[in-house]
């Protein structure tokens, strides 16, 4: 096949700045706004031990992906790389349960977005904001892959300058000694009631289960390796940050929260970033933290929908999904993808009107995502263990190396199964773990009837043999000796 009949490739137009705030906009979710005053109210200070010890464990997941990704610059996206080194059903399970992550989320995004706009429009009807943020989508990401990338940026700024604004406002009434509701804050509130363990060990079990959806997103950086610019600098600078950001981000703004007022007076039903703007005296504080979180729910569906896109767009290169998926527009934005994938968040509309607690549907929706989110990132580490093992020159030559690769996946993967465990201490998260199986057993029927398919497994035949020739040309250019000057 000759350059010009070659079909067309996605487009490397994020550059470093867009990379570094798509990572920054996966690793801070909505959880963190919506999320953390339940993750308080349950754990007490030692959530910041919960957050720490996740944001630790979730590090060498993406210091893997990383290396896998870097190990061979053809690879779309970790999907990809699962393919080839555990097999094509690995492709097709990650794959799916991918986009299924992000449709799922999207979902409960676009339910909140609407009860955020009736903040400020009461009397308008749910479903036009929900509409309304579903057209929204489509207009920023079918332009170009840039434009997204831009829109990112901005949202992921907007997140930024929300926590950095309340570690300041915080740090500011700690110095002064400000006084509420007959205490005074200062950091010795994070050990004075009742110790860093208040609710005791199965109290920081329990945040575990609800600060895990926090960090969903974390893997975002890796659906973009296709579409970066210089990705052998750029990937890398934006894994190596993850510690600073969970430090700051995280941890920060829960060490301020809990400083400024004790733990005992937050609940899950409010945001603690809005009681403490509140508290600060600024006016309109409730109005300004629903729009910080309104932005970051729209970030969330709009990070999803460009990587659904892009798995979907990936899965039908294989062979995995329609042909139809795997087209480009002129534009080079794969537009059926993005149309499919919009398409199902439709479902949210529906949910606005559905009977019974938001409450939770919404602790459903993220446990059955945040599990789907798990099986990701454990399909990420074992591939990763499989690389190690088998291609251990393209790992020599790697200069990206995972740090404690001989060990820590291992360890990683216990600590999911820790998880797990905790899912099942409370009775509305072991639904969900009970029902997530489904989704499985669904695509397990469709893997088998696809490989029933004599186009598909001749469409899997030709990716296979392709990879097999960039990887023999990588491991001959390894196995080149350094020329000595």
């Amino acid at each position: 096949m000759s350059a010009t009949d070659q079909p067309p490739h996605l487009e490397r137009a994020l550059s470093s700045r867009h990379i570094q705030l798509i990572a920054i906009g996966g690793a801070i979710g909505t959880g963190l706004f919506m999320g953390s005053g339940k993750t308080i109210a349950v754990a007490g200070p030692s959530v910041i031990f919960v957050y720490m010890i996740i944001g630790f464990m979730l590090f060498f997941v993406m210091r893997a992906m990383g290396e896998l990704l870097l190990s061979n610059t053809d690879y779309k996206n970790f999907s990809d790389f699962a393919g080839d080194i555990l097999g094509p059903w690995a492709a097709y399970f990650t794959g799916w349960t991918y986009w299924f992550c992000w449709v799922v989320t999207g979902i409960a995004d676009v339910v909140a977005i609407a009860h955020y706009v009736s903040f400020w429009w009461p009397d308008l009807p749910l479903w036009i904001p929900a509409v309304a943020c579903i057209l929204l989508l489509l207009a920023l990401n079918l332009p170009t892959v840039r434009a997204f990338g831009e829109t990112e940026f901005w949202f992921a700024l907007i997140k930024i300058v929300a926590i950095i604004a309340l570690i300041v406002v915080g740090l500011v009434m700690i110095v002064t000694g400000f006084e509420t509701d007959g205490s005074r804050a200062a950091f010795s509130n994070l050990w004075e009631h009742e110790g860093m363990f208040p609710t005791g060990f199965m109290g920081f079990v329990a945040g575990f289960q609800i600060a895990v959806f926090a960090f969903v997103g974390i893997e975002l950086v890796g659906t973009t390796a296709a579409e970066a610019k210089d990705p052998e600098v750029n990937l890398p600078r934006a894994v190596n940050s993850i510690p600073i950001r969970i430090l700051i981000f995280y941890v920060g703004a829960l060490v301020i929260l809990m400083a400024v007022r004790p733990w005992t007076t937050y609940s899950g039903g409010e945001s603690p970033f809005v009681g403490m703007f509140a508290l600060a005296g600024l006016v309109g504080a409730a109005g300004v933290v629903n729009f910080v979180v309104l932005t970051s729910a729209t970030s969330s569906a709009n990070s999803g929908i460009y990587s659904t896109s892009r798995m979907v767009y990936g899965l039908a290169q294989d062979g995995d999904a329609p042909k139809a998926f795997g087209r480009l527009s002129s534009r080079k934005v794969p537009r059926n993808a993005l149309l499919f994938s919009c398409m199902f968040l439709l479902a949210g509309v529906a949910l606005l009107y559905a009977e019974g607690s938001v409450a939770e549907a919404f602790t459903l929706v993220t446990t059955v995502s945040a599990l789907c989110f798990m099986f990701v990132w454990s399909i990420i580490l074992v591939s990763y263990i499989v690389y190690r093992r088998r291609r251990p020159q393209l790992h020599a030559a790697s200069r990206f190396k995972m740090p404690g690769g001989t060990f820590m996946p291992y360890v990683v993967l216990a600590f999911f199964g820790f998880v797990l465990w905790a899912l099942t201490t409370q009775p509305d998260t072991l639904i969900a773990l009970a029902l997530t199986p489904l989704w499985f057993v669904v695509l397990g029927i469709g893997y088998l009837l696809l490989r029933r398919n004599p186009e598909h497994a001749a469409m899997r035949a030709l990716h296979d043999a392709k990879v097999r020739q960039e990887l023999e040309a990588r491991d001959a250019a390894a196995d080149e000796p350094v020329p000595v000057s």
